[in-house]
């Protein structure tokens, strides 16, 4: 079969029946809510509310092309980014807390989702970019059946924290064209501090191989846009408590040395940030360039 006839990924299991299939089946789940490592097993649908505050529909934050993410992404029309509110992380220094914590969003059927979809594709957006997706994965999954019966043809972004269950992306093989997850933290009690994770590095590290397992290195086009492949996010915090050096050195080593890895540098401390002494204050150009060097040093050769 040609790449015309494979890409999106969604095409061939939409083709064959099985994302209808695979949207009811997560569907069920919301009845004893088992998406995330929290394994909350509340009742969604009955009106009940796990860790994440997310209920029987999606919550959509906001929508448009961004242009504000990774260059293979944005291109020049944009990404076509969709927010979902909400998170199965509790960071305390969460850019978007209004959004995460806050709940600020709207609730949205299928059909208005997928309606979304459509419309981001048909304004020329490169992509359809789902942020903080993963307590919401059977909406998604819903609209995206209704979206490719409606035309949508574009590659799909899981752009997420990196808390994720390995098995849940396992029966997600196919859906995704590209994982743009977080790697946010090294140290098992640093997590627990700051995001009420205390597994989310083990759970980072199982996510993170099961994706490239599904999609590989980050491939692009003879523009410069993404197609398929992952792209990873790490953000550089204060006296290196995010733990750069291993975690470069995990990805260089159990991942690939051509993983497309963004050193993210705009740490500022917000949200509850202040009441912590060792997140109360940016990044210093020391820390920077030791984050720098300690990706070159790892073997890194692909990144921001």
């Amino acid at each position: 079969m040609g790449e015309a006839e494979t890409w999106p990924a969604y095409l061939e299991l939409f083709e064959e029946g099985r994302l209808a299939e695979l949207a009811d089946k997560f569907t069920a789940r919301l009845s004893e809510c088992d998406l995330c490592p929290r394994l909350c097993k509340v009742n969604r649908i009955g009106g009940e509310l796990g860790f994440c505050r997310g209920g029987e529909r999606a919550l959509v934050a906001s929508y448009g092309p961004h242009y504000g993410e990774e260059r293979p992404l944005v291109g020049v029309r944009g990404s076509g980014t969709i927010f979902f509110a909400g998170c199965n992380l509790g960071c305390i220094f969460c850019q978007n807390y209004d959004i995460s914590h806050g709940l600020a969003g709207k609730e949205s059927s299928p059909e208005e989702l997928s309606e979304i979809m459509l419309q981001l594709q048909s304004i020329g957006c490169h992509n359809i970019n789902l942020v903080t997706p993963t307590h919401f994965l059977p909406q998604i999954l819903s609209a995206l059946v209704l979206a490719v019966e409606g035309g949508l043809r574009l590659p799909l972004v899981y752009n997420c924290g990196g808390y994720e269950l390995a098995g849940i992306l396992r029966e997600m093989d196919g859906v995704v064209d590209i994982y743009m997850p977080d790697f946010k933290y090294w140290d098992e009690e640093v997590a627990e501090s700051y995001s009420q994770a205390p597994d989310y590095p083990r759970r980072a590290r199982d996510a993170l191989r099961e994706m490239h397992r599904q999609v590989g290195d980050l491939q692009v086009d003879d523009g410069g846009i993404a197609r398929r492949g992952i792209i990873l996010r790490h953000l550089v915090m204060p006296e290196g408590i995010a733990g750069t050096a291993e975690v470069a050195e995990f990805v260089a080593e159990e991942i690939s040395k051509g993983t497309y890895f963004n050193l993210m540098d705009q740490y500022y401390p917000t949200y509850k940030a202040s009441q912590y002494s060792q997140l109360s204050r940016r990044i210093n150009r020391d820390e920077w360039n030791e984050a720098l060097q300690e990706a070159r040093r790892a073997g890194l050769r692909r990144f921001d």
